[in-house]
């Protein structure tokens, strides 16, 4: 229990201490590995309670318990001999200790059991104009010399450039200017095999079973051949131009003026897959980020109808300093709030602390993190295990969560809405 005060004060409280968060970390190690153990004492347990027992005494059930243990369940007393040791050399540590007197009386900010199920489309405000300029470049009267466009969208993280190709690839317009469309999220593991197949897949709805790269460039080729088609690759990070040559051979067999939209923050990708001119996304206004801020964060969504919150949300909307990801999670961490807790907020000592830690994170994206409680932290780190943009189902990660034992969930508890919070953030 005193290791968890200290790992539930350090996950609110950004540490900038190298030396201390090795030390949190390692703190970390420990509490999950006496949790394990005490799963393998529960499970011990449980199968020594299946057994016929009669009218035995205590100790005779203790004594029948620990023999009953095989070879390696022997070793029990020992395992548990070592995670003391390393928790109390652990909690003895300097850094450690500095942070335990720091939980005594500290107020934390918890999340009331709530949903926070929204509506997507609110992250779009303010970028008309944007997706005006790219909805002309794919115009089919809008006419270049080359054989495919490639339209790149440039910008931080954080400010919509997925959100914006979205939106462009699922008009109505797009649907009928061009035969064929499909979306693959590259991201930092640029593959010219999985992105290929993921295009075909795409196109075919199906899956194609080729073996190698030339098998799948020559089904593509076929499938594009004289259509004109639109293809979104979100999330390109790979600065290698021979990768890039590769991907698009097959491209060529495609109409004139077929297109690609690229969504990266990388100018230099940029430039080197670019044919038109880039898309630089900008921050949004301050007048913007607060709309979006405003939808998430007030049931009705009619700031008018909350005086007591108005002034403090628009306030904290500034502080997203433009993004419209960051206004998304504050306000949907601070639906149902209190004045109180949203003034806890906007006066958090975080905003300029996450700044030092030098992450290309914005500190209003973290912040919202920061401030869920500790059980639904985990249920984020859990989701570690999957590669980058992998595709789940919130049901199997439901179930996940739970058999790892995050989720407390009994049939009328209301901590079963806790979930929801965390598929809402992930999102």
């Amino acid at each position: 229990m005193s290791a968890n005060v200290v790992l539930k004060y350090a996950e609110n409280e950004p540490i900038i201490d190298k030396d201390v968060r090795a030390l949190i970390d390692e703190l970390k190690d420990a509490v999950y590995s006496a949790e394990d153990l005490l799963d393998e004492i529960a499970a011990i347990a449980l199968r020594s309670r299946m057994e016929p027992e009669g009218q035995t005494s205590m100790a005779t059930k203790v004594s029948r318990f620990f023999s009953s243990l095989n070879p390696f369940e022997r070793g029990m007393e020992s395992k548990l001999g070592k995670i003391f040791e390393q928790l109390e050399y652990l909690l003895n540590q300097e850094g450690i200790r500095g942070l335990k007197e720091y939980c005594k009386g500290e107020k934390k900010f918890q999340r009331s059991r709530q949903t926070s199920s929204v509506d997507e489309s609110g992250v779009f405000y303010g970028r008309d104009g944007e997706k005006e300029a790219i909805m002309q470049l794919l115009h089919p009267e809008i006419l270049t010399e080359n054989q495919i466009d490639v339209i790149p969208i440039v910008g931080m993280p954080g400010v919509g450039k997925t959100t914006l190709a979205q939106f462009i690839f699922n008009d109505e317009r797009v649907k009928e200017w061009f035969d064929l469309k499909a979306w693959v999220c590259v991201s930092d593991q640029f593959n010219v095999f999985r992105v290929t197949k993921a295009i075909l897949d795409e196109i075919t709805s199906g899956c194609d079973d080729s073996q190698n790269l030339y098998q799948l460039q020559l089904r593509l080729k076929e499938k594009l051949l004289g259509k004109k088609f639109l293809f979104v690759l979100d999330d390109v990070w790979n600065e290698n131009y021979e990768d890039w040559d590769d991907l698009r051979r097959p491209f060529t067999s495609g109409a004139q003026n077929s297109k690609i939209i690229v969504t990266t923050r990388n100018e230099r990708v940029a430039s080197i897959m670019k044919t038109v001119q880039t898309c630089p996304l900008g921050i949004l206004s301050d007048d913007d980020c607060w709309k979006i801020f405003a939808k998430h964060a007030f049931v009705d969504g009619i700031p008018s109808m909350h005086r007591d919150l108005e002034v403090i949300g628009e306030a904290i909307a500034k502080r997203c300093i433009g993004l419209p990801l960051a206004a998304n999670a504050l306000g949907g961490l601070l639906r149902w709030k209190d004045a109180d807790e949203w003034n806890e907020i906007l006066e958090s000592d975080l905003w300029d602390k996450l700044e030092k830690e030098g992450t290309t994170i914005p500190s209003s994206s973290r912040l919202s993190y920061h401030y869920l409680p500790s059980n639904l932290k985990r249920c984020f780190a859990c989701c570690s295990i999957f590669p980058k943009d992998y595709e789940f189902k919130k049901e199997e990660l439901i179930l996940l969560w739970m058999a790892e034992g995050l989720l407390q969930i009994s049939e009328n508890d209301g901590n079963a809405e806790d979930w929801k919070v965390v598929v809402v953030h992930l999102k």
